[in-house]
């Protein structure tokens, strides 16, 4: 079954499912020796979802059978959770210093199973947004309130496809667009069409005051190659057999999850749009957090660039 435009979720299958795996790598991140993030809430929604590949974070160990597989996994599962856990703190960071500066309404786009809302110290009066499929937003929810866990900012959540009418609900939710904001797009524009990350963008900008932020996890080109796209597949391929084994949910037998197609570069689409940029490699934002990939590992890390703009 291959994603259409209609297409819909729960928490334990198609997209939804990597939310877990998301959630899977900053639990791990958490329990290790020197994390670079604390999200207690990560393990909750592992425990809560059942059983499935994503368990696979809450052992010591992986299983033998991945390692039969690829007896390179465990390191590869290493550098997953050293990218997650500068990825996450990444967007930590990003919002704790917009909310600093004054910026008290924030907008976190395909939020998943973050917890900012609950974990980050916001400053009083701040207002997190989150927009997500409804089912998604509700299992979070529903976890977070079963363990009496209460949000720190006022949250909002906005549960609509980011391919609907997603500003006009935002804005009945209360947001309101004559006021700065800080956004967000975390693992998210693989999951999009080209056309449909334009249209993400055209939104954002269309509902961003002056001195509006935006964080960005953008891909470059190389990362929706043909070339790449392969290397993926047959590296799912050799993964997809021994989840089903181990008794989880094969998330591939959804098709390809992602839009393998070329777009528009994302710093050079916010420059041209009046943002002022800063854009870092992936690979120079896990050496700023003291981490590092073995340089015979291949494809540690995606071609990722994460990208820091203001409206001038």
């Amino acid at each position: 079954m291959a994603r259409t435009d209609d297409d819909t979720w729960d928490i334990n299958e198609s997209v939804g499912a990597t939310a877990l795996g998301v959630a899977g790598g900053r639990a791990a991140e958490t329990n290790s020796a020197d994390p670079l993030i604390s999200d207690p809430y990560a393990r909750l929604f592992l425990e809560a979802a059942g059983d499935g590949i994503w368990k696979i974070y809450l052992d010591d160990e992986p299983p033998a059978e991945l390692a039969e597989v690829d007896p390179r996994f465990k390191e590869r599962m290493q550098v997953s959770m050293s990218y997650m856990g500068s990825r996450t703190k990444f967007f930590d960071d990003f919002f704790l210093a917009a909310a600093s500066a004054g910026i008290g309404q924030a907008v976190i786009l395909a939020a998943g199973l973050d917890a900012r809302a609950w974990r980050l110290a916001w400053p009083e009066g701040s207002v997190v947004y989150e927009i997500d499929q409804p089912k998604v937003l509700a299992f979070k929810l529903e976890t977070l309130e079963s363990h009496d866990v209460t949000p720190i900012a006022t949250h909002v959540g906005v549960g609509i496809d980011l391919r609907q009418d997603w500003p006009k609900a935002l804005v009945d939710a209360g947001f309101d667009p004559a006021v700065p904001t800080a956004w967000s797009a975390e693992g998210l524009l693989p999951y999009l069409t080209a056309e449909a990350q334009d249209l993400l963008f055209d939104r954002i900008q269309a509902l961003s005051a002056h001195g509006s932020r935006v964080a960005v996890e953008a891909f470059t080109n190389d990362f929706f190659s043909a070339e790449s796209f392969a290397r993926r597949q047959e590296q799912m391929e050799q993964y997809r057999a021994v989840a089903i084994k181990l008794g989880g949910k094969d998330i591939t037998e959804s098709g390809n999850l992602l839009y393998d197609e070329e777009r528009t570069e994302v710093a050079d689409w916010l420059e041209a749009h009046g943002w002022t940029v800063t854009a870092t490699g992936a690979e120079e934002l896990l050496a700023s957090n003291n981490r590092s990939i073995p340089p015979d590992l291949g494809d540690g890390v995606p071609d990722s660039v994460f990208v820091e703009a203001q409206l001038a």
